[in-house]
């Protein structure tokens, strides 16, 4: 079951300092720490990353809607996440769990 979490990257986050100045954007990392994460709180334990999209740059301040990770629905021992800002996908992907993770 694919749940729905918000997430903003306040523009005092730390990693926006150097990630550019003068534009700043939120790096491909924290977006696939925020998946990891939901995937954590709900009993998963996460072995790494299969795969990962990142289709548009994420500004600070900006909106965002983590949708899952869903697991293992699909592909035995794999969650997929998706992360919009309105109705456009900025990121996407699919993290591996560990043998015996929750389902």
């Amino acid at each position: 079951m694919a749940t729905e979490t918000p997430l903003v990257f306040p523009a005092d986050h730390p990693a926006l300092a150097g990630h550019f100045p003068g534009f700043p954007i939120v790096p491909g990392v924290l977006l696939l720490d925020a998946a990891i994460h939901a995937l954590e709180c709900e009993g998963h334990t996460v072995a790494g990353v299969a795969s990962a999209k990142f289709l548009q740059p994420v500004g600070p301040d900006q909106p965002l809607v983590l949708a899952g990770p869903a697991g293992p629905a699909g592909e035995a021992g794999r969650a997929s996440f998706e992360i919009r800002r309105g109705e456009q996908r900025v990121a996407s992907g699919q993290l591996l769990l560990a043998p015996g993770a929750a389902s």
